[in-house]
């Protein structure tokens, strides 16, 4: 059974999740307003992958007999002055979102809640995964700073991403 204070503070990771894959579709609105189709593609299909990480959460709290508490989403900042800003902005979530993720393990750590610690494993890997490719794209995008064709490459290679559910 999981203790008020972790339940708490999945159900606010739950929300964080869903805080994410909001904020992700509020990113690709900037870039299809930059032209960055492929860019926005991107971020839809990361916002996906951020509702079905809160769909995780949701799941296993349910799975534990836990109760599943909903809080409200805050409006996301979308005021960028170009795609490097806004792709820092987003490593920077990913890094709290990181951070987040470190805290439930340690609650579940001290309180020896092993099929907490088992669940959260997998997060761990994925943001360790997520953090690689926005540190990526951030290159990339510095790269081709003064050339626009080189920006619009990049914005091509980003068109082909789709969301493919894990397995796990």
């Amino acid at each position: 059974m999981l203790s008020e204070k972790l339940l708490a503070e999945l159900n606010l990771q739950m929300k964080y999740e869903f805080y994410s894959s909001h904020l992700y579709l509020a990113y690709a609105g900037y870039a299809y307003k930059e032209d960055l189709e492929g860019f926005a593609n991107f971020f839809i299909v990361q916002a996906e992958e951020e509702k079905f990480h809160a769909m995780k959460f949701f799941n296993y709290i349910q799975e534990m007999d836990g109760i599943i508490d909903f809080d409200a989403l805050e409006k996301p900042n979308v005021d960028f002055n170009n795609i490097t800003e806004l792709m820092v902005a987003s490593l920077e979530h990913e890094k709290f979102v990181t951070s987040r993720i470190y805290t439930l393990m340690d609650i579940a750590t001290e309180e020896k809640e092993y099929a907490t610690i088992s669940f959260l494993k997998w997060f761990i890997d994925e943001q360790v995964e997520e953090e690689a490719t926005f540190k990526s794209l951030i290159s990339k995008i510095k790269r081709a700073k003064d050339n626009p064709v080189l920006l619009y490459d990049v914005d091509a290679e980003m068109s082909t991403r789709v969301f493919t559910p894990p397995t796990k």
